[in-house]
């Protein structure tokens, strides 16, 4: 196992619920993450990160814990390596009237490329998030960073 591990902890003027329909409802989602998420967000569901006309799965997994709107915790894979998994949770809790959102991805196989994949996109996906939450208007992810995939691989998604 690989001991990286990328933690993000972002504040942001909302409440908890609002975070985790942000994170969990395939229409939000595609507002600040370009993808939708699409799952029932039940411990041991299928979830996947799809593009906005679900022809194309970007990153896949399984839901480990499940408790709204409080902590998610996902397994993460690119559909063409599923063998290269790691784990993502997002811990949500108020702390001192904004919503502390803590994201962390770790987990990974030794030898993996997932970490250098996912190291920029997170940064933006938790930006666009914020000032959607905050302002009613997402960040251009797609402008900053490029289509996921862009080169050539997919599974940068996050």
């Amino acid at each position: 196992m690989n001991n990286t591990e990328f933690v993000y902890t972002t504040y942001i003027k909302s409440t908890p619920d609002k975070v985790w329909q942000a994170i969990t409802n395939p229409e939000f989602a595609t507002q600040y993450w370009v993808n939708k998420n699409i799952s029932d967000w039940k411990k041991g569901s299928e979830w996947k990160h799809v593009s906005p006309d679900g022809s194309q799965t970007m990153v896949t997994g399984k839901v480990l814990e499940s408790n709204p709107p409080k902590r998610l915790v996902l397994t993460w894979a690119a559909p063409d390596d599923l063998a290269d998994v790691s784990q993502v949770s997002f811990d949500i809790e108020m702390v001192g009237g904004l919503v502390k959102l803590d994201v962390v991805h770790n987990q990974f196989k030794q030898g993996s490329t997932m970490p250098g994949k996912i190291s920029k996109g997170w940064p933006l996906v938790l930006c666009s998030l914020k000032s959607l939450l905050e302002t009613g208007k997402a960040i251009d992810i797609v402008a900053v960073k490029g289509p996921c995939g862009a080169d050539g691989d997919k599974s940068a998604a996050a």
